[in-house]
């Protein structure tokens, strides 16, 4: 296997995607791809990017009890993470490990299946992200609208997500490193209440609250989606690994210590107020910690929590973000995007990338919070379909390639770590409303249509695409590899 190319900063010209007819094989060496002056990520940041990636604070749980109550809604916080998330944090580790570049999931993508389902993979998550982030601006208001009722509608709360969002898209523009000790300050924020509600609370538990449940009017919809948004996006921060100080090490390090800052930061904050209030489902709707807040602790503590809420929606804002505009970069850098992608700013940042994730959010920020839990949830189902595939393929054709971090498990032992999650993704998929099917059906043909248009226009030389030199080198499987199979 070739090293890395010495080349400096040039970039090669190759037509959009070229792999020959072979697969793609992702080359690992002792440096990280794509250098660049600015500060890289160390370990604190990044577990609490993940931590925002992924969650941002127990916010938006509240649907979890209604649609199942306390008993289901605190299963499903310690049962999903072990089918969903710890399965898609440890393939996330190793996959991250063995292309620790931006881009991510379609590097890994690319190196398995080729360029076009490389492209089909990043087009579906990143369109996932940016509707994901469209959320964020409109929760924040939500939140504070109680204290500025202005902000409910109108005028005033259309200026306001403008401006929030181009406020949130700067602090993006100037770096990563300042993106990523923004989420620890708001993340020590967004924590705090909860802790201390959860002192409060202790002498107003009562256990058997706890086990309130009723088959027979669990919302399964509401329920596993819930469960699913507010527990997915892992792989999100496979998306900036070039930007990490020494991502071989590093990311699955800050992976562990996010995974268990995530799944206490949900079951706690339910456990305790589940336990000391007495239960009235309909009113768990999202923001219904703030009024646990004022039972238990007081207006005080309710307006701590409002408060921490607003900040976490500014935190998973900013992080979604980086990863999405980082995306875009490493696409444009393995070829399967336009050159003006791969630009940066003198910050070291995707600054085209951002433009793009941002023009995306403002376009989307109409949608209801409901539309775009389910559209995203199923957009993500299909990109997560595509990496489990890769995951296991590439284990199969390349297992001598290095990774750094591997999953403890022999080929049959990954395939079967995928099954459960691609069943849950079965039932969210079937579950989905058929608004949300067509409209995300439609999302996906637009990406099957959107890359032989590129291509035609790269030949056409309307667009111009290129590979980095400074990037490993994508290769086909060596007969080596095959061997080791036989």
């Amino acid at each position: 296997m070739q090293k890395l190319r010495e080349a400096g900063n040039r970039q090669t010209s190759i037509a959009m995607g070229e792999y020959n007819g072979a697969e793609y094989i992702g080359m690992n060496d002792s440096s990280t791809p794509r250098q660049n002056q600015s500060r890289k990520v160390s370990v604190l940041p990044l577990i609490f990017l993940i931590f925002y990636e992924v969650s941002g604070g127990p916010f938006g749980v509240e649907d979890s009890v209604r649609a199942a109550g306390p008993l289901l809604a605190l299963a499903g916080f310690l049962i999903f993470p072990l089918i969903w998330s710890v399965p898609e944090a440890l393939i996330t580790a190793e996959m991250g490990t063995m292309f620790p570049e931006n881009g991510g999931y379609v590097v890994w993508v690319s190196s398995a299946l080729g360029p076009f389902w490389g492209f089909q993979q990043g087009w579906m998550k990143w369109l996932s992200g940016v509707i994901d982030n469209a959320l964020y601006p409109v929760l924040f208001l939500d939140y504070l609208k109680s204290g500025i009722p202005a902000l409910g509608g109108g005028l005033p709360r259309i200026v306001a997500v403008l401006a929030l969002t181009i406020v949130l898209t700067y602090m993006n523009y100037r770096g990563l490193a300042i993106v990523g000790w923004v989420a620890v300050i708001l993340g020590i924020f967004s924590i705090l209440p909860f802790v201390v509600m959860g002192f409060i609370s202790i002498p107003k538990l009562s256990p058997k609250r706890w086990l309130v449940a009723d088959i027979h009017t669990v919302d399964w919809n509401l329920y596993l989606n819930t469960l699913f948004w507010n527990l997915n996006y892992w792989d999100s921060i496979s998306t900036l690994a070039g930007e990490v100080e020494n991502p071989k090490k590093t990311l699955p390090k800050a992976l562990f210590y996010a995974l268990i800052l995530v799944v206490l930061g949900y079951f706690f904050p339910l456990l305790t107020s589940t336990g000391a209030i007495p239960l009235h489902r309909e009113s768990w709707t999202d923001g219904y910690f703030a009024d646990v807040a004022k039972i238990l602790g007081g207006v005080w503590l309710g307006w701590w929590i409002q408060g921490a809420a607003a900040m976490s929606n500014m935190g998973m804002f900013v992080a979604e973000m980086s990863s999405d505009s980082f995306q875009l970069l490493g696409m444009a850098e393995r070829g399967l995007l336009p050159e003006f992608f791969a630009r940066r700013s003198r910050y070291g940042t995707p600054l085209v990338g951002i433009l793009f994730s941002a023009s995306g959010v403002l376009m989307l920020s109409w949608l209801s919070f409901q539309e775009i839990v389910a559209a995203e949830n199923f957009l993500y189902c299909f990109g997560m379909i595509l990496e489990f595939i890769a995951f296991v393929r590439l284990r199969v054709i390349s297992p001598a390639t290095p990774r750094p971090f591997k999953i403890p498990v022999g080929t049959v032992g990954a395939i079967l770590m995928c099954v459960p999650p691609s069943i849950l993704i079965c039932v969210v998929l079937a579950l989905s409303s058929l608004k949300v099917a067509i409209v995300s059906l439609a999302a996906v043909m637009i990406g099957l249509i959107l890359q032989p248009c590129l291509k035609y226009s790269e030949k056409k030389s309307w667009l111009r695409f290129s590979v980095s030199d400074d990037l490993p080198d994508i290769q086909t499987a060596t007969r080596e590899d095959e061997t080791l199979i036989d």
